[in-house]
């Protein structure tokens, strides 16, 4: 990849300090032929042996999830991400990416239990395994003949991953560990061959990775399946060790480096989760439109009535986004893995900085994407009415399944706080300009405003300036904190937690106009009316959502002249000066859907 290509990738967190053209960013529409194929193959494996079995998945069928599982494998789903001298497929992220999507939809049950087996099962070994131990696990995970599992979380440790307490011991012979401890919320827990365990050596500060094969001769054993609000038939257990002696040879990467493999692994996850709940969000928006239509009250069909189109425009705009945004990442991702690979990294090193560069976007993606979903299912439960509430309808059980997705992977308030954390971090390593912009913010409060006549004639041209205003919103607030506050910023959960919600908005609006814009450009505005109708209504949603979360920051370190100012920075900043009709926004969107019968977008 050429020197000028790479300047052309913006690295993670700068999209809040520099202009992305639309033409530099990937979209759904821009899936190659190869991608195409893979994307049909994986809706036509869903739609039959899974979404007409959801009963049975309700009904906690542990068997059906394994036997789905394996069939997955064997059309080589489970092994996309792996390389082929694995007997992966060895694709690219972004299909990666495409399968996790579209596999995930029909039901969270094996959402979860193939993003456990393919994410946190096989990849720890896959990116962090040595040969011998790669050509020993990995062919077998990629094909499905054996499953994974990841064994971290404890009664004492979640978010604080590395204060656990299991334990490895050193045999007297220096040729096997002995672990001891306890684990809990172990996806695949009932069917897997092989867990990866994080445990401490010693005192050591950090834990450490190992590889376990599943015995139950070597003091492993098992909690009852636990009893979950949703997921039902995803497997999870508490796995015991009891002095489980694990050759020396089994040791993931190298002592100490457990919690770095952890934190690694979360990135990727909280990329593919996003990913996880997209098809999720299609195929309840498709169940809400075909009754909405089908569904007769007062001689009319409710799809009529402009309370259900909200909820219809709403559900289908945040799928929109979200696909927008998470491709459009993916892509960034693969892109940065290639120029590392370019440069002479290995597959493994590649993927791991590739992944980790954009770990600001995965989080923020993680947390927007969990929390449509959950939105999205609530209003199809509502679109439903009464029905929506049985269990003999789609709605209810997509619904509980999606509460998990705001808990895993990092809680969502986890997230929240680490997007804006990483971002300061990049900032005083001087691999985002932070401070520059945020002083140009800080002058042009003080300055005189322009009063010249802007130009919108072209398409987006004031949404694009009301999303740079946006970004000075975030430079604005957070510039004021960091600067108040230092190193101490990070006691202030709230602040941090209103500020993410600003940062989320910004990078989830521009995707989704930049999408837009981009397909616009090649195929005609006509063609994406409804698009450009939904790009409209999320950047009207994110301006009220900015609005609110930066004024609830100000107030909370700002006072007097200081305080004055900013309000009206931010009463500037956020001032629309062509606003849509919302409503007749909302009413296009809505009335697409119901003549398509389905998320046709």
């Amino acid at each position: 990849m050429s020197t000028e290509n790479k300047k052309d990738i913006l690295r993670g967190g700068q999209f809040l300090v520099k202009e992305t053209k639309c033409e530099d960013v990937f979209t759904p529409e821009d899936f190659n032929e190869e991608q195409k194929m893979m994307k049909d193959s994986v809706k036509e494996f869903v739609d039959r042996e899974i979404w007409p079995k959801k009963e049975e998945f309700e009904n906690k069928n542990y068997d059906l999830t394994e036997k789905v599982m394996r069939k997955a494998g064997e059309l080589g789903f489970l092994g996309i991400a792996v390389p082929e001298e694995y007997d992966g497929l060895g694709m690219g992220f972004v299909s990666t990416m495409l399968v996790c999507d579209y596999i995930s939809g029909a039901t969270g049950s094996i959402a979860t239990a193939f993003g456990a087996h393919t994410g946190i099962g096989t990849m720890p070994i896959t990116l962090y395994g040595n040969d011998e131990q790669k050509k020993k696990y990995v062919p077998k995970l990629a094909t499905g003949e054996w499953f994974g599992a990841y064994c971290l979380t404890e009664p004492g440790a979640g978010s604080d991953a590395n204060s656990g307490k299991t334990k490895a011991v050193l045999s007297d012979d220096g040729k096997y560990y002995s672990i001891s401890g306890q684990k809990m919320w172990i996806s695949n827990a009932g069917f897997a061959n092989v867990f990866i365990v994080f445990a401490r050596i010693e005192d050591d500060k950090n834990i450490t990775g190992f590889i376990v094969e599943n015995d139950k001769e070597n003091g492993i054993s098992f909690g009852e399946e636990e009893k979950k609000l949703g997921i039902h038939s995803s497997s999870t257990r508490q796995v015991f060790f009891n002095e489980t002696k694990v050759p020396v040879e089994n040791m993931l990467s190298e002592r100490g480096n457990g919690f770095k493999i952890a934190m690694n692994a979360l990135n990727v996850g909280r990329i593919k989760l996003a990913a996880a709940c997209l098809d999720a969000q299609r195929r309840v928006t498709n169940s809400a439109v075909k009754y909405a239509n089908d569904r007769v009250q007062f001689k009319t069909p409710i799809a009529n009535f402009g309370a259900i189109k909200y909820k219809l425009a709403e559900m289908a705009t945040s799928a929109y986004a979200g696909e927008s945004a998470s491709y459009r990442a993916a892509k960034n991702v693969e892109d940065r893995i290639a120029i590392r690979q370019a440069e002479g990294s290995s597959h493994a090193e590649a993927e791991l900085k590739g992944v980790e560069e954009y770990a600001i976007e995965c989080s923020i993606l993680k947390v927007a994407c969990s929390e449509d979903i959950q939105n999205c299912s609530d209003e199809g439960i509502q679109v439903y009415g009464g029905m929506g509430f049985s269990a003999d309808t789609p709605m209810e059980s997509a619904w509980r399944d999606a509460r998990i997705s705001r808990i895993y992977e990092g809680t969502n308030e986890i997230n929240r706080m680490l997007a804006v954390g990483m971002l300061v971090k990049k900032a005083m390593k001087g691999h985002v300009d932070l401070l520059g912009p945020a002083q140009a913010v800080a002058d042009e409060l003080t300055g005189i405003p322009s009063f010249d006549k802007p130009d919108y004639s072209e398409l987006f041209a004031e949404e694009k300036e009301m999303v740079a205003n946006l970004k000075k919103v975030f430079l604005m607030v957070a510039g004021s904190a960091v600067q108040k506050f230092g190193p101490d910023l990070e006691e202030h959960q709230q602040l941090l937690l209103a500020a993410s919600d600003i940062l989320i908005e910004v990078y989830m609006a521009e995707s989704t106009i930049l999408r837009t814009e981009k397909n616009a450009k090649r195929n005609g505005e006509e063609s994406q009316k409804e698009q450009i109708a939904m790009s409209k209504l999320y950047l009207y949603n994110a301006v009220d959502i900015v609005t609110q979360k930066a004024k609830e920051g100000i107030v909370s370190f700002a006072t007097g002249d200081e305080q004055r100012m900013m309000l009206m920075g931010l009463k500037r900043f956020t001032k629309y000066q062509n606003m849509s009709n919302v409503v007749a926004l909302r009413n296009t969107i809505a009335e697409k859907l119901t003549s398509e019968n389905e998320y046709c977008f």
